[in-house]
């Protein structure tokens, strides 16, 4: 399950500044799983956010395409992807993807990219340079 995935490598975040760590997972579009923690960094905003990491594993594995993704966090609420995993999350899966994101209580809340990023900026906006 990605959640237990997710939960795992959350474990293994690097977060001594602010000691909220968090784990991401996500299945690319042959099944295979790819993991990712924060990574925070002394020269704040330096740091790595989970999602980005796990998308990075995915693309370093040969992927390109996401097709499930879980996030989780140790806050009293699901955690939403920041921004700009917003944005790269839309960049590599389709409107309609999955996108769990989970407590360590576990609670969840399910959404799709779309619904995480209406009016995601894409390739679409690029055309007519």
């Amino acid at each position: 399950m990605l959640v237990e995935a997710a939960r795992k490598v959350r474990e293994n975040a690097h977060a001594p500044y602010s000691n909220f760590k968090v784990g991401a997972a996500i299945r690319s579009a042959d099944g295979a799983v790819h993991l990712g923690c924060n990574v925070e960094n002394i020269a704040s905003p330096e740091g790595t956010c989970a999602e980005a990491g796990a998308i990075a594993a995915m693309i370093a594995a040969g992927q390109t395409e996401i097709a499930e993704v879980a996030v989780i966090a140790g806050g009293p609420a699901p955690v939403t992807p920041c921004g700009g995993c917003r944005q790269k999350l839309a960049e590599f899966a389709a409107p309609d993807v999955r996108v769990t994101m989970a407590t360590l209580s576990g609670e969840t809340l399910v959404m799709n990219v779309a619904e995480l990023l209406p009016g995601a900026f894409s390739a679409a906006h690029m055309s007519g340079r």
